[in-house]
């Protein structure tokens, strides 16, 4: 740098000597100063150049002695940490406080605020503790499982290398399991760590705690307040909204890779694979398969294999071999029975073949029960129940059993897959205790990302007013009634903001009519798998436009005025269900519960959908994101589909339907008793249990009352016909 230094101020001297031969005094002092003092410039500017790089290094190297010490075992190997000797006199936490809560043992404010609501772990550097006599705390030191744990939550957006911005501390001390530790000595390590203050915002994971032979619940290191993110928690040890249930890893996870299998059914009813279960629920699983044949299967241990990691993957049913896990792919349910510890790595192999837990665990708090819905992807059963099992099992109708299956393998991909799956998560949930405001929703946690919401707007967002170019897309619901279904659509067709007509053939037993299929105006015509009600709300790709009219087959009674009119009240109103014939629900006093009331009424609360435009985001909500077990119940029924959407509408919006028009029934002239679901004697009470089954599932009553309905301006005005936008808008 002098060099360069000294050769530009050679170039600006010689420029001055040059010049010089204008001035008299030039030659005489030019030559003075290039001598005395250019030593003196290259020196001085050296030295603030190195005050200058002396002055970045200290402003961003790391202020914390502690935060030098970046974790990691690609850098460091273990038998490169240094060595930790614990007197005998060192102190041992205290047992665990069973009261813990976030509230009370967790301190909030080492979190702070920040942007992105990202808690910052900071992971203490490796060291290898031994007692006085140089004996290790554990038998295994660092195991892969931490070792990948530990590596992955190091390479997340929630670790920190500075420890003074860390909100939980995660020791590199290995405890995931119990039996290779040494109990005091573990505890006494600890307390030693510099930042342990009784334990208070530190994270211990464990996932095979206790040993014989009591086997307890929880990890048996004393452990103060830190929280535990344990793999076998029981009712009585697991502190509700403190500690984390986490599942127990099985190797099998990463060693063996079974391909996804699509839902339905399969071999075997139910298998049961677990090798060391109890005799006396080993008798009672061979009592049901005497009962049930070859729908159950039975398996144990090899008997006749050497033991080793080959012996493992094997299972035997009378001197047949199977493959393990393999097998559990051919079966609908699987048997999680408890063993020595209510956590068992059986649940995680079982969730990746796909196959429904069955789980026969009193007392266990399942994995990540905090965020996750089991009864979508399990089915507990009391372990006193264990007789009744198949009897249970043969009561879940096939469409719920395989919505489980695939919900049971997403469960494990999104959650028990690796170590590095069971650690974010773990955070993640930690991180939505502290930040609330900013936490996954029900549906972020349980509902596979498998709808693409991308090409859908949601309503309540859309201008004041869509755009009439786009029109609407007509969704005739039908079964078998072909002539009134070409009737409604001539009718539809006669609409002018009509875009598209899609049929939907909803009989599985009939091909639809050749008039149906080459129907001219009819833009396509889809074929159900299956008879269902739902049918009608699903979200077609062939649904371009943001209106749908949804319509029955047997709605020959409206008129293309009526149509349109509706078309444009729901243009002004894209957020809400716009429909004909209005309902209203009322609370019954003597019988303490919700009615359905279909007669002469000053008010609506519903809309009937045989005949309503919506906006096509709500296709997706009814399909995707019904609350519980609502769809299931509505196609089960045969009913009431009508009813859910008007609960899911209003629920989401706070607001209540509009009616359209004066008309109040559907009459159908040439339909019959046979024809209509909406004839059948029991239909009127199947309607008010509907509302109270819906009001109990969404926890609320959301439908709102009002006393108006939309009519076309000069509707009842004395006018001429030819000048009423709306002249044919049918009567009551």
């Amino acid at each position: 740098m002098s060099h360069l230094y000294s050769g530009w101020l050679d170039r600006e001297l010689s420029g001055m000597y040059a010049s010089s031969k204008y001035s008299s005094r030039g030659p005489a002092l030019i030559p003075r100063m290039k001598t005395k003092h250019r030593i003196y410039y290259i020196t001085l500017f050296s030295v603030v150049l190195l005050g200058l790089i002396a002055t970045g290094m200290f402003q961003f190297w790391p202020h914390s002695i502690e935060s030098t010490a970046d974790w990691s075992l690609d850098k460091r190997s273990v038998h490169d940490a240094p060595l930790i000797h614990l007197p005998v006199s060192s102190p041992i936490p205290e047992r665990g406080d069973l009261s813990c809560r976030m509230h009370t043992c967790f301190d909030v404010y080492r979190c702070g605020y920040n942007p992105k609501n990202r808690i910052k772990v900071y992971i203490y550097p490796l060291q290898r503790f031994v007692d006085e006599v140089g004996v290790p705390i554990s038998s295994i030191g660092l195991s892969r499982e931490y070792n990948d744990l530990l590596g992955a939550i190091s390479d997340s957006d929630f670790y920190t290398d500075d420890v003074t911005r860390a909100c939980l501390f995660i020791p590199s001390i290995d405890v995931l399991n119990q039996n290779s530790l040494r109990i005091r000595e573990t505890a006494q390590a600890l307390a030693m760590l510099p930042r342990w203050d009784k334990g208070m915002n530190h994270l211990l994971f464990n996932m095979l705690p206790g040993g014989p032979p009591d086997y307890n619940t929880a990890l048996d290191v004393p452990r103060d307040r830190a929280l535990l993110a344990g793999g076998g928690f029981s009712t009585w040890t697991y502190r509700q909204g403190y500690d984390v249930s986490i599942p127990v890893y099985s190797p099998l996870s990463a060693d063996v890779e079974l391909p996804e299998r699509q839902p339905g059914p399969r071999r075997y009813f139910i298998l049961s694979s677990q090798t060391a279960i109890h005799r006396e629920y080993r008798a009672e699983l061979e009592r049901l398969k005497e009962e049930n044949g070859e729908a159950l299967l039975l398996l144990d241990k090899c008997s006749n294999l050497s033991h080793g990691a080959a012996s493992a993957r094997k299972r035997c049913y009378k001197g047949q071999v199977y493959d393990y896990p393999q097998i559990l792919q051919e079966s609908s349910f699987c048997v999680v029975l408890r063993g020595a510890r209510l956590g068992q790595a059986a649940l995680s192999d079982v969730l990746q073949a796909g196959c429904v837990p069955v789980i026969l665990a009193d007392s266990y708090i399942l994995p990540f029960s905090e965020v996750l819905d089991w009864k979508r992807a399990s089915v507990v059963i009391p372990e006193e129940k264990l007789s009744e099992m198949y009897t249970i099992l043969k009561s879940i109708p096939h469409r719920q059993v395989e919505e489980m299956q695939r919900q049971a393998r997403w469960f494990w991909e999104a959650y028990f897959s690796s170590m590095k799956a069971i650690g974010l998560t773990t955070l993640q949930i930690i991180n939505d205790r502290i930040y609330p405001y900013a936490a996954r929703t029900y549906e972020q946690w349980n509902n596979p990302p498998v709808v693409k919401w991308s090409s859908v707007n949601s309503p309540l967002f859309l201008p004041l007013i869509p755009p009439r170019a786009p029109g609407f897309t007509a969704v005739v619901l039908t079964y078998d009634r072909v002539e009134s279904l070409f009737r409604v659509i001539t009718e539809i067709s006669k609409v002018p903001s009509l875009a598209k007509l899609l049929v939907v053939w909803n009989n599985q037993n009939k091909s639809p009519p050749e008039g149906a299929r080459t129907c001219k105006l009819c833009n396509k015509v889809v074929r159900t798998k299956e008879n269902k009600l739902s049918n009608r709300f699903f979200p077609y790709d062939e649904i371009e436009t943001e209106a749908v009219l949804a319509i029955d087959d047997d709605i020959i009674m409206l008129t293309s005025d009526e149509l349109q009119f509706g078309y444009e009240v729901w243009r002004e109103f894209p957020d809400r269900l716009v429909g004909y014939p209005g309902r209203l629900h009322l609370w019954d006093h003597e019988m303490g519960k919700w009615k359905y009331e279909s007669e002469w009424t000053n008010e609506v609360s519903m809309v009937l959908t045989g005949a309503a435009f919506y906006h096509k985001y709500f296709n997706y909500l009814y399909t995707y994101k019904m609350p519980g077990d609502i769809k299931n119940w509505v196609d089960a029924h045969m009913n009431c589909e009508d009813i859910a959407m008007n609960f899911l509408v209003a629920n989401i919006t706070g607001k209540a339907p509009i009616k359209v028009t004066p008309r109040k029934k559907f009459k159908c002239p040439e339909c019959t008793a046979i024809d209509g679901l909406s004839l059948d004697q029991t239909h009127m009470v199947e309607r008010s249990e509907c509302i109270n089954k819906f009001a109990s599932v969404f926890g609320t009553m959301p439908l709102k009352v009002v006393e108006h309905r939309a009519d076309p301006v000069l509707y009842k005005d004395d006018f001429p016909e030819k000048l009423k936008s709306f002249p044919n808008i049918g009567s009551l």
